[in-house]
């Protein structure tokens, strides 16, 4: 199995996993000088003001500023956590290891700007690199779900009004995660979710 981090699927070998290549090298900063960059969050991180109406269903994603792409996260969490990916078929199985910046309360990062420097496998979705990441994107996320041509579900937050609404729908993994430092690499075989995602 080959592994991926964070956003991305992770590889491993039969029992052993190892570290996939990262761009820019290392594992990023040790957990203990990340918590001092972990920042403190207002309850919806995503400014969702001054959007255009039902922007989702007029615009392809392509043409969508900045603000309307981070608008269509829901907030689940689910892309940040390690996945796996078998090396010879290529299936990608979600694991409930959650990366060490993602709260596990808020199922958001902690230091979204700063993410890719602080963790250097983590995947930035974004117009490049979407195409390459809906295979392994959850079902439920709403990047996949446009550029599938479908609509965003009743409880994302653009259409609910609430960011808290992914959560009450059950969506979230909020509390259901376990954080990555808590969990040696060798073991996140034994943290693969049995439930789709």
């Amino acid at each position: 199995m080959r592994r991926r981090y964070a956003s991305g699927p992770r590889v491993s070998s039969g029992a052993t996993t190892r570290p996939a290549a990262k761009r820019g090298g290392g594992r990023g900063f040790p957990p203990a000088r990340i918590a001092g960059m972990v920042r403190a969050m207002p309850r919806d991180p995503i400014d969702r003001s001054g959007l255009r109406p039902e922007f989702w269903r007029r615009f392809p994603l392509d043409a969508l500023p900045r603000a309307e792409w981070e608008a269509l996260c829901d907030g689940c969490g689910k892309c940040c956590l390690i996945k796996l990916e078998d090396e010879d078929g290529g299936g990608v199985v979600y694991t409930s290891v959650a990366c060490r910046l993602l709260d596990l309360g808020t199922c958001r990062c902690g230091n979204y700007p700063l993410r890719r420097q602080l963790v250097p496998g983590c995947v930035v979705l974004d117009r490049d690199s979407l195409a390459e990441a809906l295979d392994w994107m959850p079902a439920t996320c709403a990047y996949r779900l446009i550029a599938e041509g479908r609509d965003l579900e009743p409880w994302h937050p653009l259409i609910s009004g609430d960011p808290d609404s992914v959560h009450a729908a059950g969506v979230s993994l909020r509390r259901r995660m376990t954080p990555e430092h808590e969990t040696a690499e060798e073991d996140w075989e034994d943290y693969v979710l049995e439930e789709p995602v």
